[in-house]
């Protein structure tokens, strides 16, 4: 089980990454060209939304049913001292909360505003700081 929930878990990590990329690049164009917000702009930023939903609810599975989950009991306060269980039990699911929650924040904050520039402005912001925390705390010598 743990083998398919890692499976699962990195191949939708490189959806997650395409659509925030995507979603990042759409809205920084538009809002640098002075383009209207249009239903593609709503729909891109909504299925950005959506995957890394997603993708935090099969990290979370993952994190439970994982062997390293052990480390807590067997290392204990240890956990902080080796890099590498500290990147896998709390560094990279802490900032990835992190990062889906600006996604969350600047989804909803979108909504609200009322004129095309800053709608897109939000998006680009929020998403892009995600984007950032995403790629800093990606396990890259085990993902690629």
């Amino acid at each position: 089980m743990y083998e398919t929930i890692l499976s699962i878990h990195s191949c939708w990590a490189y959806l997650v990454l395409l659509v925030l990329i995507v979603a990042v690049v759409n809205a920084l164009i538009k809002t640098f060209g002075d383009k209207e917000y249009e239903a593609k702009d709503f729909r891109i930023s909504l299925f950005t939304l959506i995957v890394s939903h997603i993708q935090l609810l099969i990290g979370l599975i993952l994190y439970f049913v994982s062997p390293r989950f052990e480390l807590w009991s067997e290392l204990g306060g240890g956990v902080m001292g080796n890099s590498l269980a500290r990147l896998y039990l709390v560094e990279h699911p802490f900032v990835n909360i992190l990062a889906v929650a600006l996604i969350t924040i600047g989804y909803s904050k979108h909504k609200k505003k009322l004129t095309s520039n800053v709608k897109l402005k939000t998006i680009a912001v929020f998403y892009t700081i995600a984007l950032v925390l995403f790629l800093s705390r990606i396990p890259w010598n085990t993902w690629l």
